[in-house]
């Protein structure tokens, strides 16, 4: 009955392990995707669809600092998720979730990139709560 109970130590070691790593990934290349879209935004708002009627209104240099800022901490934070850091897997929650709220108010701007993100980043959140790393 050891082996058993070893075995499945293993096997769900391995599994969070690899959900971590799949989440480390996923939020790399959101965040790379974020930098990227900052960076747009900052040089050439022009990218961007004009709503004058939107609720939210948004001086897009400003919205581009602040996606290439959170971009850049969503980087950040993917090393310490490759390194399984507790605190990594914190703040990548906390992160993917201020950034789904960020490509949400960005939906009239570019739409089907702030969909791609918001579902990128659900994956990171899904990965990173649903696996309990072995103690």
């Amino acid at each position: 009955m050891a082996t058993t109970t070893t075995h499945h130590r293993s096997e769900s070691g391995a599994a969070a392990g690899g959900l971590t790593t799949f989440a480390a990934v996923l939020l790399f290349i959101a965040g790379v995707l974020d930098l990227f879209r900052g960076i747009m935004a900052i040089a050439n708002d022009d990218v961007y669809v004009n709503t004058p009627n939107y609720v939210f209104k948004f001086d897009l240099t400003s919205w581009g600092w602040i996606q290439l800022v959170l971009g850049v901490i969503a980087m950040s934070v993917s090393a310490g998720l490759f390194s399984r850091a507790t605190w990594a897997r914190v703040v990548g929650v906390g992160i993917a979730g201020l950034l789904i709220i960020a490509n949400f108010l960005s939906i009239p701007y570019y739409p089907v990139w702030s969909l791609t993100l918001i579902a990128l980043y659900a994956f990171v959140i899904w990965a990173l709560c649903v696996v309990r790393p072995e103690r």
